[in-house]
């Protein structure tokens, strides 16, 4: 494996693929992975993200999540769920279900997500992130996911592809 740049939370990487091809991928630095979270409120309702990400050059509705261990070395991947979902939301949860590991977009990233249902949630702080993240948080009845995703996209955002995965789950 041969490491063709890195950065404080990605590495480029080249590796010899097939006959005498190669593969070009990403994947963070130290190995670490995602916590990502489907929190759903008592009257059915999804709690969602925006927010501006560069490499899409626009916003991106999404569901909390956040890198496990990027604050603290070694942090358990719950651990790091419950912070991102208050940073983030200003929601914590009272009950916590792992869902399953997860590839992000396996021929490109080598990064995995660990999913996990959050369930009781309470008003635990503001949300919106830290360091300047300009979260907007989006508290949306499940039977309206499909006008809200509409709507986001008509303004111009991205959506997130584990949204459609959720649907599924609630």
């Amino acid at each position: 494996m041969s490491v063709a740049w890195e950065g404080r939370f990605i590495e480029a990487h080249v590796v010899p693929h097939g006959r005498g091809g190669q593969w070009e991928y990403v994947k963070r630095v130290g190995g670490i992975g995602a916590a990502v979270i489907l929190a759903l409120t008592d009257a059915n309702e999804i709690v969602l993200v925006e927010q501006y990400r560069p490499p899409l050059g626009r916003a991106c509705i999404e569901l909390p999540a956040g890198l496990v261990g990027d604050v603290t070395a070694g942090e358990a991947v719950l651990d790091s769920a419950r912070r991102e979902l208050i940073e983030e939301t200003g929601f914590a949860a009272a009950e916590w279900e792992m869902i399953g590991e997860f590839a992000s977009s396996p021929g490109m990233v080598g990064e995995t997500f660990h999913l996990f249902r959050a369930t009781g949630l309470s008003r635990a702080g503001a949300g919106g992130g830290v360091d300047g993240e300009g979260i907007e948080v989006h508290v949306v009845a499940v039977d309206a996911m499909p006008s809200f995703l509409t709507a986001a996209r008509a303004r111009g955002c991205a959506i997130d592809t584990r949204l459609l995965l959720t649907l599924r789950l609630v």
